[in-house]
């Protein structure tokens, strides 16, 4: 999970692209990078950091063009280091010619870079964005056809998710995994301007009111004649019955004032919350007690269905980064001491219902509740607002090995035992469907093992 974002048309292509990726920043904290171009030269700064961090007033100045492409980074492909933060770029004799950033993952990357090597690419770096820029500037040069067929041909022979921004010299493209699993959405500004972003939060920072979701397998390009919206690939789009959007986005990647799939994400977390109430009739509780910030909407919508009040009685750092996308367990562990704390005195004597989106290693939830515990609490009765996580994300989340999942070792009584918790109860598949205006058109793969794309391949 990455945040990408597009801009084309605008004078101040970098300083909105910044303003953007901010927004966007929660999807990645390790690293940013962008590719900005002039018409003629396209420049390109991304190192590790945050995006205040990387791009300040100078940095910005230094990025003179009206197109520009964008990227924040959380590593699922590639280690963190500077070779493998996007965007990547091309170069050909006439120079630098294309810049690509893409988020999500690519279950054939080992077999399309093993027969892209044998055709005499080089590469870089371990990360899959580099891949693709190079599959359509080889397929461009090999075939001597336009970037549209070589980014069709890209669809049919590389698998996995990715929602993409290509600029070159003169035109900006977009364009979305058949399945359309990770969110992509776009729109125009007032003054004509193209911004594309993972999340529509972006583009409600840069004042985009009008804008629509790029389509499973959709390409769009924008350049001085104007916007191309190409049909998606007949043959490819009918083999597809239906788009298999990550649910997690709902449940905790997306900012919650964020609406894709055809979904507020906010309200989406509110029902999560109202049908774990459904399943609590007969609990009696003081407060419930959100873990900060991507359960709080969900613990509204329990707060709202049970009539128990909401309390935010955990406190979080917002300057520690998420817990969840922490590369490295030790690091995890760490940002989990240092990202929250508790009310004074609140928890005492009192019954809490605890509400988490998910549980994922078991380590943060356990540290969380032992805090808790250490301040009075009389009982602690957990409740997560989706299924247990049984299985490994191979579309762009850090999940990759079942080991690491705790859903998949243990029981439900025994996570219970691991966390300490009075009680413990799930969100079923069936309720957080019903939850959904599409169920058919989510990819549930982490709870039920159901691959859309099948795993990544070695």
């Amino acid at each position: 999970m990455c945040g990408i974002l597009g801009v084309f048309g605008s004078p101040h292509a970098a300083k909105l692209a910044a303003l953007g990726l901010f927004a966007i920043q929660h999807r990645g904290q390790e690293s940013c990078g962008m590719a900005v171009s002039d018409g003629k030269v396209i420049r390109l700064r991304k190192k590790m950091g945050l995006v205040k961090e990387v791009f300040n007033d100078g940095e910005l100045a230094n990025l003179p063009g009206t197109i520009a492409v964008g990227h924040v980074r959380y590593p699922t492909k590639g280690s963190a280091t500077e070779f493998n933060t996007q965007p990547h770029m091309v170069e050909t004799l006439a120079g630098p010619s294309y810049a690509l950033a893409s988020n999500g993952d690519l279950v054939n990357y080992h077999a399309m870079r093993r027969y892209l090597e044998e055709q005499n690419v080089y590469f870089k770096s371990d990360n899959d964005g580099e891949l693709l820029v190079k599959y359509i500037a080889w397929q461009v040069m090999r075939r001597g056809e336009g970037i549209i067929e070589a980014i069709r041909h890209l669809m049919r022979d590389i698998k996995g998710a990715y929602s993409t921004v290509l600029c070159t010299r003169d035109a900006l493209y977009m364009f979305r995994d058949p399945h359309s699993i990770r969110p992509m959405v776009w729109g125009k500004m007032q003054d004509g301007s193209v911004v594309v972003a993972s999340e529509s939060c972006a583009l409600d920072t840069l004042g985009v009111s009008d804008r629509e979701e790029i389509p499973s397998a959709g390409i769009v390009k924008v350049s001085s004649e104007g916007i191309r919206v190409i049909e998606n690939d007949p043959d490819l789009y009918r083999s597809i019955p239906h788009p298999r959007h990550c649910i997690f986005e709902h449940i905790y990647f997306s900012r919650p004032d964020s609406f894709h799939f055809g979904e507020d994400v906010f309200r989406m977390r509110e029902r999560l919350g109202a049908a774990l109430a459904a399943r609590d009739t007969d609990l009696q509780a003081d407060y419930v007690v959100p873990v900060p910030d991507s359960s709080n909407f969900i613990g509204l919508g329990y707060s709202q269905a049970s009539g128990i009040p909401l309390s935010m009685g955990l406190i979080r750092n917002h300057y520690i980064g998420r817990t969840f996308i922490k590369p490295e367990q030790t690091i995890r562990d760490e940002s989990v001491r240092q990202k929250f704390n508790l009310l004074p005195n609140f928890f005492k004597g009192k019954r809490i219902v605890l509400i988490d989106d998910s549980i994922v290693r078991g380590t943060t939830i356990r540290k969380i509740v032992d805090l808790i515990k250490k301040a009075g609490v009389a009982e602690v009765h957990l409740r997560i607002g989706s299924p247990m996580v049984k299985h490994s994300c191979y579309y762009g989340i850090d999940t990759p090995s079942g080991d690491e999942l705790v859903a998949n070792r243990m029981s439900l009584d025994e996570i219970r035992q691991r966390t300490k918790v009075d009680s413990l109860k799930f969100l079923c598949i069936d309720d957080l469907l019903s939850c959904t205006n599409k169920p058919e058109d989510y990819c549930l793969a982490c709870f039920n093992g159901d691959y859309p794309l099948g795993k990544a391949e070695a």
